[in-house]
């Protein structure tokens, strides 16, 4: 197949541009071709702001572009990733327009929460779910500032009004059932949306666990629930370490309370190849987001390494982990809980069969050959309607 893959890179790349990479190298080692179309929020400080308010809603740019790609050669499916905010919705016109099948992944719930996040001051929220007009995001102005929020909305509305979600779009890609059911519940239409999880690749290999320490790996920020694992960790002695891997804007705040506990250590940004073996090593990789995770690479990454997670009992995390088996799972936002949970997997009889079920998680649902025919699948479907 010839595929346009699209995508809005964000200003600190994350797990939503690994995951659009990662999907265009696997189909490219299957001989498929892929092109793709990025814009990047580092040029944003560039932009006239009223220019990107209107660019936000239909780029005029984005759909000359788009058009101009798709005459040179024939595609099979236009892939988005994410088009927020300086591609935009006029990517689906484009294609629609030129005749070739569109399929868009919901990395995120942008399209029913101005922030995409359902998080508002530190707590789940669903305020505007199922609200033709998601005013409670204007009043608490959700997304950066009040004038970002509007912009944010009118996008979503303008393109609600226009059928845009329902009618130039083939279908819909979400990584959980979590995730699908609240598309759906919003009036997202239940047939066009597929589950496929995320996957790793290339295999990590097995770790042998030996390191005697918790790790976090993530965006350091609030919705990952990083004052919840402080919390907890202040209530163990030093038996078990806490490594934090990661930046953001929570890094002072981080770098202080490591200075305050000898169990506590921040290493910052480092490599994926660093990440992986500092996963190997790990005694559990703890995941205390606060939001509806769309998914959770860093769990999936932990399995394929053997090593077990600890996460709160939200979002994609329950799909992901087996109590008891692969990890344990605690209520969200309350470190009482997450103490108790690694107190749990501390007790644990066997923690080597914790590894090897984790193990045995991943090469069951999260290979890359997995993937490739879930995805082949849905593509094949556009295609041959």
């Amino acid at each position: 197949m010839n595929i346009l893959s699209v995508h809005n890179q964000y200003m600190i790349r994350g797990g939503e541009d690994e995951s659009a990479i990662a999907e265009c190298q696997l189909l490219q080692q299957h001989g498929h071709t892929v092109t793709t179309y990025s814009e990047t929020n580092k040029t944003i400080t560039q932009n006239n702001l009223t220019k990107l308010a209107r660019d936000t809603i239909w780029s005029k740019k984005t759909y000359h572009n788009i058009t101009q790609i798709l005459q040179q050669d024939h595609y099979d499916v236009v892939h988005v990733h994410n088009f927020f905010p300086l591609i935009s919705p006029s990517v689906y016109y484009a294609a629609k327009d030129a005749g070739v099948a569109v399929v868009q992944t919901l990395h995120n719930y942008r399209l029913l929460c101005a922030n995409g996040l359902f998080f508002r001051n530190g707590q789940v929220c669903h305020d505007c779910l199922n609200k033709p007009i998601p005013y409670p995001g204007l009043i608490h102005s959700c997304y950066r500032s009040r004038a970002a929020t509007a912009v944010t909305v009118a996008m979503v509305m303008t393109h609600h009004a226009l059928g845009t979600w329902k009618h130039h779009i083939d279908r819909y890609i979400v990584m959980s059932e979590k995730g699908r059911t609240l598309f759906t519940q919003s009036g997202f239409p239940a047939d066009k949306i597929h589950v496929k999880p995320h996957f790793v690749d290339p295999d990590p290999g097995i770790g042998l666990g030996d390191g005697n320490y918790a790790l976090f790996v993530g965006r350091l920020s609030v919705e990952k629930g990083l004052d919840l694992l402080i919390q907890a960790w202040q209530t163990f002695d030093h038996s078990l370490p806490l490594k934090i891997v990661g930046s953001g804007p929570l890094e002072p705040a981080l770098t202080a309370a490591a200075q305050q506990s000898q169990s506590i250590q921040l290493l910052g940004s480092v490599p994926l190849e660093q990440v992986y073996e500092l996963m190997k090593r790990a005694a559990v990789v703890i995941f205390p987001s606060k939001w509806h995770e769309t998914f959770g690479r860093v769990i999936i990454e932990a399995l394929a390494v053997g090593t077990p997670v600890i996460a709160s009992r939200l979002g994609a995390s329950p799909e992901l982990i087996t109590t008891g088996k692969t990890g344990y799972l605690f209520e969200p936002n309350n470190p009482e809980s997450l103490a108790a949970a690694v107190k749990e997997f501390l007790r644990h009889p066997d923690p080597s069969a914790l590894r090897r079920a984790a193990r045995q998680s991943f090469e069951q649902r999260y290979t890359a050959a997995q993937n490739y025919e879930q995805l082949m699948a849905i593509y094949r479907a556009v295609c041959n309607p």
